[in-house]
């Protein structure tokens, strides 16, 4: 029987100094010279060939406020992106269970960008047939991406927020061949919860102690801002919270759909967050504040940070060269929506240089050149003009609207929400739904890291 192809554990992805020295070696130099290797599954990690976690901390120049603000970077992922660690994990624990097989299946990836860019690499390094179904509004980047990395896509109606759409296609593709047809819906596979929550979160950990050996907070995580698409990266909160019971977990959305702040619905343009529903994978009894972001201005700040007229002004300002140019590679629009939600929560908040916040910079602006040129026909080209008002008014004007609280009530209504998909259209049942309010739901999500790490390496060790 032929070996299936597997990448790293989830403990060599959080410590990639314990994969095998020639394997890591082999899957470094491809990064470079081959990134379509299979091999490259083993650079699924946060950090460096030297092993460091790669962090940006954000100039005060930039935020306005004390308060320390640090972003974790996604764009030196395989695919520019860290939601490959959620694809590779969620496709991992399936295949190592053979629950899934790569001579057989055809891989279904419901995606409003990133993921299904991650599930066509992933995919397709692993063996299988990939399908991915994204909404025909995301940006052109994206459609190329996939294709680029051998798969294939269907594009369903609508923008970002059109979920429901690409579930209906889910189940139609489905229902066609359901013995050979496996949709992995990054909405509802564990998978993705227990990269962040292991992966990301452990390395938060890390990272906050690093940070305080340099005099960069005290070692205490104030609390980790995340917009939230799948709900994925936002788990990594919950690993912190069982070592930092005091850092909140404050997660953030488009003011054009505002979900779970009230309930809200519409169309928006931050591409990867705002699904219009509220994932099963979201713990949300453990959240402790919501904020909202605009669309249009996420934008317009991601172009001030990445467009030379933007960039010189932001270096005239005082900005270090080396800081202005390390923004412009780092960031996407849901990155600078994070970015800003960081930032009105440490006004509300009224954080010091004591505390430090933690966000996520998802991909990167090659994702968006297209939407750059559309901002540009809409509004005209930037100059240094409407730099300085970008810069005024979407930085250092942020205000502290558009935030709420997490009380009980609060977390429960958000918790009900969770019925409209996953009942009524999903199929889960409100025995499984109720489940999900107890933490013994979610430590039973978490114990699965060790057993698969045990699979994997009792798989690695088995003869052909």
């Amino acid at each position: 029987m032929k070996k299936k192809i597997l990448g790293p554990t989830f403990e060599e992805m959080l410590h990639p100094e314990k994969i095998d020295k020639t394997i890591r070696g082999r899957a470094l130099k491809a990064m470079k010279e081959d990134p379509l290797d299979p091999i490259n599954l083993f650079n699924i990690t946060w950090k460096n060939n030297e092993n460091k976690i790669r962090y940006f901390v954000m100039p005060k120049e930039i935020t306005g406020v004390n308060a320390n603000i640090v972003i974790l970077y996604g764009k030196d992922f395989p695919t520019e992106s860290h939601k490959v660690g959620a694809t590779y994990s969620i496709l991992m624990e399936k295949v190592i269970r053979n629950e899934i097989d790569p001579f057989y299946n055809t891989l279904i990836w419901p995606s409003t960008g990133n993921y299904g860019i991650g599930g066509a690499w992933v995919g397709c390094r692993m063996g299988f047939d990939s399908v991915v179904l994204l909404p025909e509004m995301m940006s052109k980047e994206r459609f190329d991406l996939i294709r680029e990395y051998g798969g294939k896509v269907i594009p369903t109606p609508g923008c970002e927020s059109n979920v429901k759409e690409i579930y209906d296609k889910s189940k139609e593709l489905k229902a066609e061949n359901p013995e050979k047809v496996r949709v992995l819906n990054q909405f509802e596979e564990f998978g993705n919860y227990r990269f962040h929550y292991y992966v990301t979160g452990n390395t938060l950990l890390e990272l906050s102690r690093e940070l305080s050996s340099k005099g960069i907070g005290t070692g205490k995580i104030t609390g980790v801002v995340s917009s939230m698409g799948s709900a994925g990266t936002i788990a990594c909160g919950d690993r912190i919270k069982e070592e930092q019971p005091r850092a909140m977990i404050i997660g953030s959305e488009p003011i054009q759909c505002p979900t779970l702040i009230s309930n809200g619905y519409g169309g928006h343009d931050i591409q990867g967050i705002g699904d219009k529903h509220v994932t099963w994978i979201h713990n949300v009894m453990n959240m402790d504040a919501m904020v909202a972001v605009d669309d249009v201005e996420s934008k317009k700040g991601l172009q001030l940070l990445t467009d030379p007229v933007g960039m010189d002004y932001l270096s005239k300002l005082g900005v270090k060269s080396e800081d202005v140019e390390m923004m412009s590679q780092i960031f996407g629009i849901s990155g600078v929506c994070n970015l800003y939600s960081a930032i009105k929560a440490a006004k509300y908040y009224d954080m010091t240089e004591k505390d430090t916040l933690y966000t996520i910079a998802t991909d990167n602006i090659d994702r968006y050149r297209t939407v750059m040129k559309e901002l540009d026909a809409k509004y005209g080209k930037m100059d240094a003009c409407e730099a300085k008002v970008r810069y005024e008014m979407l930085f250092k004007g942020v205000k502290t609207d558009w935030v709420q609280e997490a009380t009980y009530a609060v977390r429960k209504r958000w918790h009900n929400l969770k019925y409209y998909t996953w009942v009524e259209q999903q199929g889960k049942s409100v025995e499984e739904l109720n489940y999900t309010m107890t933490e013994e739901f979610w430590q039973e999500q978490r114990d699965k890291i060790k057993e698969t790490d045990k699979l994997m390496t009792a798989y690695r060790h088995s003869d052909d």
